[in-house]
């Protein structure tokens, strides 16, 4: 069982500090997740929102760094850690991209990366990118399909319906095949994930009754798909009191790593000093880990 520290919405600035705290303090890894651009005119409506609107809860100022740059300057900053991403938005990038920026994150981090992907719901990216919106979904099935043919390093090709890669080198390639995790618990995402991927990321944080639902859903999915949910990881998030015995409920049930951020319930006023702003974060993330991650 690990502890995965998301750091969506941090100040950039504060990532890499934090992932080196965590890495000292017994965290199995850092989450980070992905957007190219926040639009001033946003007309898509946010899978997971509670608004009336279909806004998402974060504002337009929020910065979204770019995952596979964070990844890799984490990985020069710490020794254990483990990275994925939750999730990387992969088809609303051009496959060739995708195999080159994440094969190499994945070499210069000691194949410690595990790439969580999903469809993305932000059609204002894929028109930025040129990637057709339309066809995500069926674009990321064969993407995930087309990037271990690529990872697998000497000469590669693969052809399929929407990709079409003649006989070419891609240097350098990971030395340990990167695990791709599926995100999202729609009927379509848990059936991709069951068929195609090597685990199975949570959309967001849930209550206690949500989560034993949705994993309910995935091991329906896995006996369709005919694969073993003991070779199957799983990732959740849970919108609950952080408790010792509730951790190990799940753990018990198969859920083998957990999202947390004990720092976002940190309040920090407008206008505090940045090193002032990280150390009572790195306080909350220090309770966590004494409190919780060495109990569990």
């Amino acid at each position: 069982m690990r502890f995965h520290q998301a750091v969506s919405f941090l100040p950039t600035s504060q990532i890499v500090p934090l992932g080196q705290a965590c890495d000292e303090l017994g965290y199995g890894g850092m989450y980070v997740s992905d957007h190219l651009f926040n639009p001033r005119r946003l007309e898509s409506r946010y899978t997971y929102s509670k608004r009336e609107d279909g806004a998402p809860s974060w504002d337009s100022e929020t910065p979204w760094p770019d995952p596979m740059c964070v990844i890799s300057a984490l990985a020069g900053a710490t020794e254990n850690l483990l990275f994925t991403t939750g999730v990387y938005i992969a088809p609303v990038r051009d496959l060739m991209t995708v195999a080159k920026s994440v094969g190499t994150t994945a070499v210069l981090s000691d194949n410690r990366l595990r790439l969580g992907v999903g469809v993305g719901w932000c059609k204002e990216e894929f028109d930025q990118t040129g990637q057709d919106f339309a066809t995500r979904g069926k674009r990321l099935d064969e993407m995930i399909v087309a990037l271990r043919a690529l990872w697998a390093g000497g000469w590669v090709e693969f052809h399929g319906d929407y990709y079409d890669v003649p006989e070419c080198q891609m240097e350098p390639s990971p030395t340990s095949p990167i695990p791709i995790i599926g995100g999202g618990h729609s009927p379509v995402a848990l059936r991709r994930t069951a068929a195609l991927c090597d685990g199975w990321i949570a959309a967001g944080a849930y209550s206690e009754d949500e989560a034993w639902a949705h994993l309910a859903e995935l091991h329906d999915a896995l006996e369709k798909a005919d694969r073993d949910p003991e070779d199957f990881t799983i990732y959740l998030s849970l919108n609950e009191r952080p408790d010792v015995d509730l951790y190990r409920r799940f753990a018990e049930a198969g859920v083998s790593d957990f999202v947390c951020a004990p720092w976002m319930g940190v309040t920090v006023a407008p206008g505090t000093p940045d090193d002032e702003a990280l150390a009572a974060r790195l306080a909350a993330v220090r309770w966590f880990a004494d409190e919780i991650v060495a109990k569990v």
